[in-house]
Order: structure tokens, then sequence, then C-alpha cells
């Protein structure tokens, strides 16, 4: 009995330790952080746009949305919330659109333990393909989620699955550049 007592408490130690150790190594880390990544598609500048600002059809083509709800606009420009896989939801609105060439997105609910803008930039490439870049300007307020972010999942995670949907939505596969 005494040795189940024993490893039942060395292992909790263990926890609370590693936790420390996490909370520690993200107090260090910067709150901010910039990643850049960007692909190449067979479609115009104008058909990239379609796609990527018609915002009630993402679940259509990306696994990671189940719906969306279209919010209210605000200064005249979209807003909605999307729903995860997990019964999660993060709203969005667009602050910047200058048709086909830039989109800037921000999560728009400052309670999160995220927050930040995606800017998406289209480039016409001279045989009729398209360049789309996203750079994403985040911030992470909870110190667990940024090492999460910097040593498990990497920064650039969530776009470049953005880009490979968005290129599956095209039948194309399309290498991430960085």
């Amino acid at each position: 009995m005494r040795a189940i007592r024993a490893a039942i408490f060395v292992v909790v130690a263990l926890l609370v330790l590693l936790i420390l150790v996490g909370v520690t190594i993200g107090a260090f880390l910067p709150q901010q952080h910039v990643s850049t990544c960007a692909a190449r598609f067979r479609q115009p500048p104008d058909a990239l746009w379609q796609v990527i600002t018609d915002y009630a059809k993402f679940p259509a083509w990306r696994k990671d949305v189940t719906r969306v709800e279209m919010l209210p606009p605000v200064d005249g420009k979209p807003s909605w919330r999307e729903f995860d896989n997990h019964g999660g939801s993060i709203p969005y609105q667009v602050m910047v659109m200058v048709p086909p060439r830039a989109l800037v997105v921000r999560i728009a609910d400052p309670k999160l333990p995220f927050g930040g803008t995606w800017t998406y930039e289209i480039s016409a490439v001279k045989d009729g393909s398209s360049l789309l870049r996203i750079t994403e300007a985040g911030e992470i307020y909870n110190p667990i989620f940024r090492v999460a972010a910097r040593f498990v999942l990497g920064y650039s995670r969530t776009q470049q699955e953005y880009l490979q949907a968005l290129g599956a939505k095209f039948g194309q596969d399309v290498p991430i550049e960085k």
C-alpha cells in the first residue's frame, strides 16, 4: 500500500513539476509572433478571392470548420463565427478588403487565450496562376499555449492546413512555401 502511495506521489509531483517548467518556459517566450506561408494555385486571383471570401461555404472545403454563422457587418465589412469539430467557435472580422489582392481578418474575441490577424495577399503569376501568401501576426496570452505553439504545433500549422485545404478545393496538391 505504501509503495502505491509513493508511486502516486511521484507521478503527481512530476506532473506539477512539468506544469511549472512549462509555465516558466512559456513566460519567457514572446507573446507575439509572425509567421508567413504561401502556395501557388493554378487559378487566377479572382477565383482564389471568390473562395476565400465566401465564408459561409468554408465547411465545404475546410475540414476544421463544421459550420459558419454569419454575424452583422462591422464598419460595413463582413464578420462571422466559425465552429470547429470540438464544439468551439471563434468570431472573425474583416479589417481590410482590396479585391482580389488583399484581405486582413482578425479574431474578434478579446477573451480568447490567443488573438491576432491573418493577412492574405494574392499575386498574379505570369502563367495565369496565383500565389497566395498568408501572414499571421498572432498573440498568445497563455504561457502554456505559447509552449505548445512554439515547440509542439508550430506557428504556421494552421496556415499550412488552410493552404492545403484550398489546394484540395481546386483539385491540386500545393507545396507550401515559407
